[in-house]
């Protein structure tokens, strides 16, 4: 039996050596015990690692690696051995991946899924606290992750609060940024944190006042929100008095509105309560896929996004608007076309006799791809690699909502469509058919016309634009009698 020692739990510099050495030199996984390096007295040695030929080699598909670098930050005592042994097999099933129900492929997915879950949470639950006065003013925060994060989300915060100097204390490991690089402590008590400070009135305050009891959903809420975090949350003190009040304040809603309009919100109840018991509703299947695909990393560009912004509308919309990919002020809010080229889309949807609640909306890719200039982030456009990995969500949206027409917005959005480059030009302005009898119409995204140099041309354009919509507004019309 050999002993294998990496230097510290997340040290997968050190797994990668000793795996291809202990790989080419043909020890199987049962002849392997993996263990990690600690200030205290090892129950066993570490064996030394057999010399390898610098001439031997063998490859594994870019996939694992990124697929392991996740997978070693989860705190499972197996992961080092399941790790090994899934890269002894790929050796023989180079395709082995591919194979989701497969007992090792399905385990180090679940611990990469739990690693990519715990760093969500860090940088949804993350409070920050002012510490000091003046030049040594400091935001600290405590978090208690489930895994070994700490290094994998710092990033995030590099690029969020990029211009004051914090730190955020783990059991594990302290990150602390000064402004131009992040540099790691050991681990902390919670008790190095500051209790309060200043602002956190403010922001309860402003939390009970976006606090909406009629959509409060408890059980949602306590699944995105789970209560260990709560302790370390100041806005956690509310929660409790307003979910008690949530019904009262609701009744109180309503009976304040008029008489048809109550009568309104009790249809939309009856319609709710029928949705919950019919779990093919679409709104159940846009909801369970918004859920996850806040967790997609199909491709990198999730590493520099903020979030993924997801389609929203109408569950049952004739009319479904398909665009590139969020932009900067999309990425901050999680919602798709709300910055500039939006408006621009809205103001041509009402020129055209299209409301913006009566259709869904949503990207070929659905998240910000960037490069930074200073504080400013500049939109690049995706790759043909990037439109392919993000396409199973625009099919399984289009599986829920079902419509009649897909307006696809420019070129990135009408490769996502057609499932292949698509020239505008040939294809702008008639219906194409595709599968299952829906059709396609394809005009430019509305981010071209606030690219034009001229003000002739923009108007020119625009009104091309609107004659684009104008034929999707028909057909959304003529699918509504039909139906």
């Amino acid at each position: 039996m050999r002993y294998v020692a990496i230097d510290h739990e997340t040290d997968f510099k050190g797994w990668r050596g000793a795996a291809r050495s202990i790989t080419l030199n043909n020890i199987a996984p049962d002849d392997v015990i993996w263990t990690v390096r600690t200030r205290a007295a090892e129950l066993f040695e570490s064996t030394p690692l057999p010399e390898i030929d610098p001439r031997d080699t063998f490859r594994v598909s870019s996939s694992f690696i990124e697929l392991a670098q996740s997978a070693i930050l989860h705190r499972s005592p197996e992961r080092l051995a399941l790790l090994y042994r899934l890269l002894w097999r790929l050796r023989k099933q180079p395709d082995l991946l591919e194979a989701a129900t497969d007992v090792d492929v399905a385990a180090v997915n679940r611990l990469a899924k739990d690693v990519h879950r715990d760093e969500h949470k860090m940088h949804a639950f993350v409070r920050f606290r002012e510490y000091g006065m003046g030049r040594d003013t400091r935001f600290v925060a405590w978090f208690e992750p489930s895994h070994y994060i700490v290094e994998k989300a710092a990033p995030f915060f590099e690029r969020r609060f990029a211009d004051i100097p914090w730190s955020i204390l783990t059991p594990d490991l302290s990150a602390h940024w000064d402004g131009y690089k992040t540099v790691f402590s050991p681990g902390a008590i919670k008790s190095d944190v500051p209790s309060s400070d200043p602002l956190e009135a403010t922001w309860r305050t402003y939390y009970a006042s976006i606090f909406n009891p009629a959509r409060l959903k408890v059980k949602a809420m306590r699944a995105e929100m789970p209560q260990k975090y709560w302790r370390n949350l100041p806005e956690a003190s509310l929660i409790d008095s307003l979910v008690d009040s949530a019904a009262k304040r609701s009744q109180s809603m309503i009976e304040s509105t008029p008489p048809l309009s109550r009568a309104t919100v009790q249809r939309k109840e009856i319609a709710e309560v029928h949705s919950v018991a019919n779990p093919s509703n679409p709104h159940d299947a846009l909801s369970q896929l918004r859920e996850e695909a806040a967790y997609c990393h199909a491709c990198p560009l999730y590493k520099d996004a903020t979030q993924t912004v997801f389609g929203e509308g109408a569950a049952h919309a004739s009319v479904m608007f398909v665009g590139e990919q969020p932009g900067d002020k999309e990425d901050l809010a999680g919602n798709p076309f709300v910055g500039p080229a939006g408006q621009m889309l809205d103001r041509a949807m009402q020129a055209a006799g299209i409301e913006r609640n009566k259709i869904y909306i949503t990207n070929a890719v659905k998240h910000f791809k960037f490069v930074p200039r200073g504080k400013m982030r500049l939109h690049q456009k995706p790759t043909t690699p990037e439109i392919k990995a993000c396409r199973p969500w625009y099919e399984r949206e289009l599986a829920a909502v079902k419509p009649a027409l897909v307006v696809a917005l420019g070129a990135t959005a009408a490769q996502c469509v057609f499932g292949k480059i698509t020239q505008i030009g040939k294809s702008r302005g008639r219906l194409i058919d595709l599968a299952e009898g829906t059709k396609a119409l394809v005009t430019v995204h509305p981010s071209y016309l606030l690219r034009l140099p001229d003000q002739e041309a923009k108007e020119r354009e625009y009104k091309n634009f609107v004659r684009d919509l104008r034929l999707a507004s028909s057909y959304m019309h003529k699918a509504g009698r039909a139906a």
